[in-house]
């Protein structure tokens, strides 16, 4: 599947198609967005806001989750606010979200039937939290309320950013207040 994908580049490149999604490094719309990598989002949630190449800066997650403040996720959405003119933040999750169903006892089982020895899961759980980095949430809604509020507390995130949450509807694209 890779090398159909880099077939499909080099002729992506060579025709010159790249050409209509050129943009700058900063969001026309002075926004971010955190949302899910679920695959029903990827063209659904840009066509359902109106946004298109060079609006935004969108971070993914599995489930929109930020499991520890100082991942990679707010990392990320930190330098938009800070070198790249981001004012705004919209945390958004999904209805029918496979995260809502994971939990660390399961997702423990996955590794170890795909060869991960006990040994190993053992070891790191002296360094990783298990039961906060695989844990899945029961409703999106409070799951998002829950990123919000973390971002909203941060210690380095300014005042003036406006940080809302919302939920996508997977099939319509509907968006609705998270609280």
């Amino acid at each position: 599947m890779i090398e159909e994908l880099l077939a499909y580049n080099r002729e992506f490149a060579k025709g010159e198609t790249y050409k209509r999604y050129c943009a700058g490094k900063y969001p026309n719309r002075k926004i971010a967005i955190l949302t899910c990598m679920d695959t029903r989002l990827v063209e659904l949630l840009p066509a359902a806001l109106g946004i298109k190449n060079g609006d935004v800066k969108m971070i993914k997650t599995a489930g929109a989750v930020i499991t520890n403040p100082f991942d990679d996720a707010v990392r990320s959405l930190l330098v938009g606010i800070m070198e790249l003119r981001v004012e705004e933040v919209m945390v958004i999750g999904h209805t029918d979200c496979g995260v809502s169903h994971i939990n660390p006892e399961k997702m423990i089982a996955h590794f170890l039937r795909r060869g991960t020895p006990m040994e190993r899961i053992e070891q790191l759980r002296s360094r990783v939290d298990f039961d906060t980095w695989l844990q899945g949430f029961d409703r999106v809604e409070d799951s998002v309320a829950k990123t919000v509020e973390l971002l909203r507390r941060h210690p380095l995130m300014p005042g003036d950013v406006t940080i809302e949450g919302y939920v996508i509807d997977s099939e319509t694209g509907e968006l609705r207040p998270a609280s």
